[in-house]
């Protein structure tokens, strides 16, 4: 958890924004599908946001990538923006926005799990028992939900959402270190918006029958969760480092869950509140006693 240290230090209003903006964007996708399906939805969200991450790019001129990191930045923008959001939306056609923040805390799990097979790192003993209290918690809010853990229900396509999220952390983060938090994200933002595009007519199309209302979700969905949630959170892991800025997502799900009440009138299920605490403090039990350790080889002349 946050250290005193740590806590002088924090970017207190660029933490307070990102976890609002992201927050709201459950509530507010539950009511933009009422318009618009959910990939033409993704669609348009990332068009607003690659309209204004175009004009952040005239004013700024980051550094353009260099080719050998294009494939990296194509998959961060590919899975972790447009594939995200494709099954992100899908599930909130029938996953509460409350049930959904929660079941998307299983991220670190999947990272973690992901870091182990495919990075060859290590999960200490508290890292496997965090992992199972929270799957117990995952199991617990899905069976509440409709359809449950079948294939193609909305819980299956909400956990594959964290799935790429976790995909999309350890894909970033060389590319964080290369070129800083807010240039990647400002240039997977922009990658992302670009695969999404060919849906973006009938996303268009959804709206133009409609009132004034389903604009503004689209344009809100664009800008605050989009731009200024990422914007604000890449200061945030600017000035404090991905290790250290994590702890605070801890706050997400509750937000979540404030503001759907606020926003839409959603109460949240005994079973998906107790899931939900089940799947925070197996998280918290992992993250704090259970990262995974790099595998150390010693060469023969002592370095490692």
């Amino acid at each position: 958890m946050l250290n005193g240290a740590v806590l002088r230090n924090v970017p207190a209003l660029a933490v307070c924004a990102a976890i609002l903006f992201w927050a709201s964007a459950y509530p507010l996708v539950r009511m933009a599908l009422v318009y618009v399906p959910p990939v033409p939805l993704a669609s348009l969200r990332y068009a607003v946001a690659g309209l204004i991450v175009l004009g952040w790019f005239c004013i700024r001129r980051p550094v353009i990538p260099q080719w050998r990191d294009m494939p990296r930045f194509l998959l961060c923008g590919a899975v972790g923006i447009a594939l995200y959001n494709i099954l992100f939306n899908t599930g909130e056609q029938t996953v509460s926005a409350g049930a959904t923040s929660l079941l998307i805390n299983f991220a670190p799990f999947m990272s973690a799990f992901v870091a182990v097979v495919f990075l060859g790192e290590t999960l200490p003993f508290w890292g496997w028992v965090g992992s199972i209290i929270s799957f117990t918690g995952i199991v617990l809010i899905g069976s509440g939900q409709p359809g449950g853990f079948a294939f193609g229900s909305g819980a299956m396509d909400v956990l594959a959402a964290a799935f790429c999220s976790a995909l999309y952390f350890l894909l970033q983060r060389p590319l964080v270190a290369r070129y800083g938090a807010l240039a990647s994200t400002a240039w997977i933002l922009l990658i992302g918006a670009a695969v999404l595009l060919p849906w973006l007519p009938k996303g268009i199309m959804a709206l133009h029958a409609q009132g004034p209302w389903p604009w503004i979700l689209a344009f809100l969905l664009g800008l605050f969760p989009a731009v200024l949630g990422y914007a604000a959170w890449a200061h945030v892991v600017g000035q404090m480092g991905v290790a250290r800025s994590s702890g605070f997502l801890y706050l997400l799900a509750p937000t979540t869950l404030l503001l759907a009440y606020v926003m839409t009138g959603e109460v949240p299920t005994l079973k998906t509140l107790l899931g939900g605490c089940v799947v925070m403090s197996g998280v918290v039990l992992m993250q704090t006693y259970g990262r995974p350790r790099p595998i150390v080889v010693t060469l023969p002349d002592g370095q490692s």
